[in-house]
């Protein structure tokens, strides 16, 4: 199992390192413990947290309410939430990411 991903009874949580600003947003690899996320939106007002939940909930075809910010609401190191059954293959396929 990857450092960044754990499992739960509901769905899974995602230990993240995010970058915004980047030209578009996507699941770039690992960064010490945590998945690198680039996020195509500004670090201000909560832009990049939300731009953060609708892409993930694009990714894993879930309402955005089933996405939650846990940990990190004004740093780059995130822990999110997300509320859908899912094991490690389906999460790394979904991310884009392979094996």
């Amino acid at each position: 199992m990857k450092p960044w991903l754990k499992i739960t009874e509901h769905g899974f949580t995602l230990t993240l390192h995010i970058q915004p600003g980047a030209k578009k947003t996507e699941a770039c690899g690992e960064h010490g413990d945590a998945l690198k996320i680039r996020l195509a939106a500004p670090p201000v007002e909560g832009k990049a947290n939300t731009a953060l939940i609708a892409w993930l909930a694009a990714r894993f075809d879930v309402p955005k309410r089933q996405v939650a910010l846990l940990v990190g609401e004004k740093n780059r190191h995130k822990i999110v939430a997300v509320d859908t059954p899912a094991d490690e293959p389906t999460v790394m396929a979904r991310l884009g990411l392979d094996g």
